[in-house]
């Protein structure tokens, strides 16, 4: 787990703290003058640019602006950039509640949000009501692809399709909204396939973006190294496991990871995360019964770690659905196990493919 660096320093938790997110202020941030009072305004090249390069990051963007919605929109159509912001919230209501709304949509942490505005009254309400939020003077624009909570260790191709996958979301979600039928037939016309592999060296840096995005489906909460991972990959004793999900809209990315320890006469779950984005999909149990299936199949008892953290009960209640009890705890720090009689059936309307194994460990 990387929570010591390696001088043996322990990482206090915003230095590693990347931001998911980035809130725009529009009038005399995003572009010169007012909207409703200048007719023109002048974008600014600086801020589109940035934009566009946290956007390759895998950094999105959003908007909080006192404005009139439908003038705002227009402009920014106009100016080629509506795409780039997901769930804007233009109205004459608080931007605190907005950025509210914005992490609510997105399905992330208010933590991993900046905020950029000109007006200090602005950011000043903002960080009141929000105290964990980065506010950014949008004075300041030109330095925030510098800023260290801007720069992800890596950039996968998940990162670089992030944005997209966003807006394959938002269609999936008009498209349940229009659908006339139960939950389980519209999830059935998805057409969804969830993939299931061992992790592969050009995995690694995906899982280890994993392990430090993914808060409120994260068993433990564990961040791990791509060197870690790698060792884990390559270890007899241990499986590193990758899953994917795609549909008929498109591929969601690699959305979950498991690790499992294996000994002679017992297994134990170290680490099982999920996406929060496909939370909704039902796929939360797949990757568990999938090790809940081996470990029976091999004959040996499982067990599994969960660390309690302020985002993550849902794990322990998935946990406990899936028959796991404890055993041991020790602090926010409990010991699960599975006696492996009865495992959940696998969704009707999931097709689940598991890859052969790969051949590189030592």
């Amino acid at each position: 787990m990387s929570q010591v660096d390696a001088n043996g320093r322990t990482v206090v938790e915003d230095e590693k703290k990347i931001i998911k997110c980035v809130v725009w202020d529009l009038d005399n941030t995003l572009w010169d003058g007012v909207l409703l009072e200048d007719g023109e305004v002048r974008l600014r090249a600086a801020a589109a640019e940035v934009i566009k390069t946290l956007d390759a990051r895998g950094i999105l963007s959003s908007i909080a602006s006192r404005n009139d919605h439908d003038t705002a929109m227009a402009k920014l159509r106009a100016l080629g950039l509506s795409d780039y912001f997901l769930y804007p919230q233009i109205h004459w209501g608080s931007k605190a509640s907005s950025v509210e709304a914005i992490a609510k949509a997105i399905n992330i942490g208010v933590d991993t949000i900046a905020f950029v505005d000109d007006q200090p009254f602005e950011r000043d309400e903002v960080r009141h009501s929000l105290p964990n939020i980065l506010c950014i003077d949008a004075a300041d624009v030109e330095r925030i692809p510098s800023m260290p909570q801007m720069m992800p260790r890596f950039i996968t191709e998940d990162s670089r399709m992030r944005r997209r996958m966003y807006l394959s979301d938002m269609a999936r979600k008009h498209a349940e909204d229009e659908h006339r039928g139960t939950p389980e037939e519209f999830l059935a016309s998805l057409d969804m396939r969830f993939t299931i592999a061992e992790a592969k060296e050009e995995d690694l840096k995906r899982a280890e973006e994993l392990t430090l995005r993914t808060n409120q489906l994260n068993a433990t909460g564990y961040t791990y190294s791509y060197d870690e991972l790698d060792g884990f990959r390559r270890s007899p004793d241990h499986d590193l496991l990758i899953s994917s999900l795609e549909d008929r809209y498109g591929t969601y990315g690699k959305i979950g990871l498991a690790l499992v320890e294996r000994r002679p006469d017992v297994w134990t779950l170290k680490l099982l995360l999920m996406s929060c984005r496909v939370m909704s999909r039902g796929v939360g149990t797949i990757m568990l019964n999938h090790v809940l299936t081996k470990a029976r199949d091999a004959g040996v008892r499982l067990r599994a770690e969960f660390v309690a953290t302020d985002r993550n009960r849902m794990m322990y209640v998935t946990y406990k659905f899936a028959g796991f009890r404890e055993v041991e705890r020790d602090g926010a720090r409990s010991i699960l196990e599975n006696d492996l009689s009865h495992i959940q059936p696998l969704p009707a309307y999931m097709r689940v493919e598991i890859e052969q194994a790969s051949e590189d460990r030592q």
